[in-house]
Order: structure tokens, then C-alpha cells, then sequence
């Protein structure tokens, strides 16, 4: 493969992996390589994967969607699926639906089937979070506690803090049940849906993805609270997605990781 393919290991004392890429275009290879690695890991399958949208991940979709990853990627054994929704129509340039579609579901063999958006179609942004927790809950019968285990999530982090479409101080942060909630706030101040901390917390891996200047200061903080734990808020909620059985690894480009001290950072 172009990119190497690292292990996630799980986080010890709090700390998790930091790994610094120099580019924009080494950074989507190594989240397509962290997918890559998940889907192998799990030959037999399925695989569930979590995404997010924005624009961050874009360039990450795109490269997996691409030779070298293309051909070796087992398609029809992974089923990915949305970790939250601009309540517009589906064709809306602020849609998160389009933004996969274009960067990765228009590019690879992705079985129809194998992809479960957010519908926007429906009535509202309720209906739209009810359907999608039955939806999950169906795919993962018999889950502990009837919550999915996903084998990875893709998350973003905003220069606010906020992670999927969990804003800070939200009242979706307090979920204890459901897995997918309507929520308002963001850039732009659409209604929404989003996944909740308790899917997010059930997940093998959280890959968080974080690129540019403006995010240095907010990347800082999220990782000083995975070292500290008493550092984490609902005024910070990238801090809260801290799956006790699973495994943490930030991705971030140069100019985001500029405030890190080197001692955080991860070798290899």
C-alpha cells in the first residue's frame, strides 16, 4: 500500500495516539489507511463504520474510493453509516449525504445496501433520528444493552469543540438511551440529526480527523483532556467521546497539531 497501515491500540492511562501528518494528502491516507486496516482485521465480516461529514474528511473518502485502496477494499462486506445529517434534501450542497456520495459512494463499488444515511425525507428532524435508531438497532440484534458496537467512527472536530453534531452544552450530551437524537446549532444553523455518546462509546475505534490552523488550539485541549480526564466537559464535547473499551487515535495535519507539545505525539 502507498500509506502504511497502523495498528489502534488501546488507550492507556488516558493517553491515546497522536499521530502528525505533514500534509493534507498524507493525512487522508492515513485515515484510508486506518479503514483499510479495520476492514482487513475484520476479513470475514461484516464491518460497520461510522462517517462524518464536513468537508474535512472529504479528500480521505476520495483517496480510499482510489487505487491503491479501491481494488484491495472488501466493499461488500462493510456497511457505513452516518454520524450526522444536515436536515436538508438530499441533494442540498450542505448535505452530508452528498458529500459521501460524491467523494466515495459515486467512486467505489459500495453496494447499494451497504450505506444507511440519515433520511431527510421524512416529516422532520424526530422522525428522521427515530428511524435511524430503529435502523441500527436493527442491524446489531441482540447488541449489549441494545447499543451497536461499530468497529471504527471517523469524527471531525469543530474549532468549538463539538464532534458529530454534538455542540458544546447540548442537551443531546446528557443522552443515556437513544442512539440518535434531532438537535440545532453548527456552521451552518440548520436542524439536524445526530449520533449520540452512547453509540459513539460502544465503538472498537474513534479515529478523530483534524486538519488546519484554526483547530490548533481546540485539538490541544481535547487531547490535554484524554491525558487528564478531569479536563473533559460538555463545553468541550470532542472530550466525551471516550469509549471505555475501545481504542482513541487522533490524525492531524501539521498546521493543526502546531500547538502540541512533542511529548504528546505518537512514533511510528
Amino acid at each position: 500500500m502507498a500509506h502504511p497501515v497502523r495498528g489502534i491500540r488501546p488507550n492507556e492511562g488516558g493517553a491515546p495516539g497522536v499521530f502528525v501528518l505533514p500534509s493534507a494528502t498524507e493525512l487522508a491516507r492515513a485515515v484510508a489507511g486506518r479503514l483499510w486496516g479495520v476492514a482487513r482485521e475484520r476479513a470475514a465480516g461484516p464491518v460497520h463504520v461510522l462517517l462524518s461529514g464536513g468537508e474535512t474528511p472529504r479528500k480521505a473518502y476520495q483517496t480510499l474510493a482510489a487505487e491503491p485502496y479501491r481494488g484491495r477494499f472488501p466493499w461488500g462486506s462493510v456497511h457505513f453509516w452516518q454520524a450526522d445529517e444536515r436536515f436538508v434534501p438530499a441533494a442540498d450542497p450542505r448535505s452530508n449525504r452528498r458529500m459521501i456520495g460524491e467523494a466515495l459512494l459515486s467512486r467505489a463499488p459500495v453496494p447499494q445496501e451497504n450505506f444507511h444515511g440519515i433520511d431527510t425525507s421524512l416529516p422532520g428532524p424526530a422522525e428522521a433520528a427515530r428511524a435511524y435508531d430503529a435502523e441500527l438497532r436493527q442491524a446489531f440484534p441482540g447488541a449489549p444493552g441494545g447499543v451497536p458496537r461499530l468497529d471504527a467512527a471517523v469524527l471531525g472536530i469543530g474549532p468549538d469543540g463539538h464532534t458529530a453534531s454534538l455542540f458544546p452544552g447540548s442537551d443531546a450530551l446528557a443522552e443515556r438511551t437513544a442512539l440518535a437524537l434531532p438537535v440545532e446549532g453548527g456552521d451552518p444553523p440548520v436542524p439536524r440529526v445526530t449520533a449520540t455518546l452512547p453509540l459513539l462509546n460502544a465503538a472498537l475505534r474513534i479515529v478523530f480527523v483534524v486538519q488546519g490552523e484554526g483547530k490548533a488550539k481546540t485539538l490541544r485541549d481535547v487531547v490535554a483532556a484524554f491525558r487528564d480526564p478531569s479536563l473533559r466537559s460538555p463545553g468541550l464535547p470532542a472530550t466525551l467521546v471516550a469509549p471505555r473499551r475501545g481504542a482513541v487515535v487522533f490524525l492531524a495535519d501539521a498546521a493543526a497539531a502546531s500547538r502540541l507539545p512533542p511529548e504528546w505525539r505518537s512514533m511510528g
